[in-house]
């Protein structure tokens, strides 16, 4: 005895999904409908058979009723393909076997078949017209065999509006749940979209942070580096220890830091789904620090706050605008004496931020990501950036962020 695996098991459908999954299923795009088909033609010509032979809807076909009889029942093996075609070749035989008076009743079944086909694949309007036809057609054939079969047939029409209306009744079902299945993929698409979308602001949202932070920690190590090896080569007999032991616990101040905006920053790659793993955003409190971290690298700066209650969102952007403008000008001011302003002020519904400096300004060469980091930091909360150089000497960096908005 051979066991039965499991998962085969669980994943074979009940009878009632097949069955369901059978009517829902478009009969113009079926699967191995030609087959199905014959095998079904097939089967109502047996039945037929059995009809004619035992029934009592008349007398029993000749030979030129047998013809005609199993004729009929060819068509239906393409009814799908070809609905109305298959209808007008069953009438073809059927009218001449009903005209010759044999059993009445014994193609009925393959009739329905047909009308059934037409209806549950054509329009309402063909449905109508082909009911109006096959009624119009049945009687007069019937007025000519006898009077009794033309009544019983006016009585049985019935059964021909019920079949056609069942037929636009479940082409309406059909259509209905197709219209279901399609918003939900269509629903499942926009998810997957919204998905990746989402992934891809978070990566770029990354990007940014970790270009703010490691350029601006960066920087700032480098500037104390050249300090201490400044003052250990400048007179070696005379060592400056005080300015040697400052510039390197500066530099192992901006490493902690660093690392722990770094580990901030990466948290969510570590635990996405755990929101509260990770520390506050920075805002406007840490920029006093990045003053003080730039005044170690031996710039005078000067810092302006006048602001109060300012969204976290809207405060992250500053202190990263403000971070990567005090980089900039650490790096590109070309002098020892190098001056910054650094004002954020709240007017008329808004942040607006100015950082100047007089240095040299950014110089000829591959132009970073800093100053589109800026704008793209400024944008992500409706805001805007303009950064060049002064007239006479220096440069600036100006933005204004709404504040409504995002709060």
């Amino acid at each position: 005895m051979n066991p039965v695996h499991p998962t085969t098991t669980a994943l074979r459908p009940h009878r009632g999904e097949r069955i369901m999954a059978a009517i829902n299923r478009d009969p113009l795009t079926a699967p191995h409908r030609t087959r199905n088909d014959a095998v079904l033609a097939a089967g109502v010509a047996a039945l037929a058979t059995a009809i004619a032979l035992l029934g009592d809807g008349g007398r029993v076909p000749g030979a030129v009723g047998w013809i005609l009889l199993f004729a009929a029942h060819v068509p239906l093996v393409w009814r799908r393909t070809r609905p109305v075609l298959a209808l007008a070749a069953l009438a073809v035989c059927v009218v001449p076997y009903h005209a010759l008076d044999y059993n009445h009743i014994a193609p009925t079944p393959a009739s329905y078949i047909a009308l059934y086909t037409v209806a549950v694949t054509g329009r309402p309007l063909r449905t109508v017209l082909t009911g109006i036809i096959v009624l119009t057609l049945s009687t007069n054939i019937m007025l000519t065999v006898n009077t009794h079969q033309a009544i019983e047939m006016l009585r049985v029409s019935g059964w021909v509006i019920a079949v056609l209306f069942f037929g636009v009744d479940v082409r309406y079902y059909r259509q209905y749940v197709s219209s279901i299945v399609e918003r939900a993929e269509r629903a499942e698409r926009t998810r997957e979209e919204e998905a990746r979308r989402r992934v891809a602001e978070e990566r770029l949202r990354i990007a940014r942070d970790l270009h703010d932070l490691l350029a601006h920690s960066i920087t700032v190590i480098g500037v104390q580096t050249s300090v201490a090896a400044h003052v250990l080569a400048a007179d070696p007999d005379r060592l400056d220890r005080t300015a040697v032991a400052r510039a390197l616990d500066d530099i192992a101040e901006t490493c902690r830091t660093a690392r722990g905006e770094l580990r901030t920053t990466l948290e969510v790659l570590r635990d996405p789904g755990c929101p509260d793993s990770r520390d506050p955003l920075p805002g406007l409190h840490g920029l006093p620090d990045l003053a003080e971290t730039a005044r170690a690298a031996g710039a005078e700066v000067d810092l302006s706050v006048s602001a109060d209650g300012v969204p976290p969102a809207v405060g992250a952007a500053v202190y990263r605008i403000v971070q990567e403008a005090l980089t900039n000008a650490v790096r590109h001011g070309g002098r020892d004496d190098l001056s910054v302003r650094v004002s954020v002020t709240e007017h008329d519904g808004a942040l607006r931020i100015r950082v100047t400096d007089d240095g040299a300004g950014p110089t000829a060469g591959t132009p970073g990501f800093g100053l589109a980091g800026m704008r793209e930091r400024a944008r992500s909360v409706g805001g805007t950036l303009d950064a060049g150089g002064l007239p006479h000497q220096g440069f600036e960096v100006s933005a204004v962020l709404p504040l409504e908005a995002a709060r």
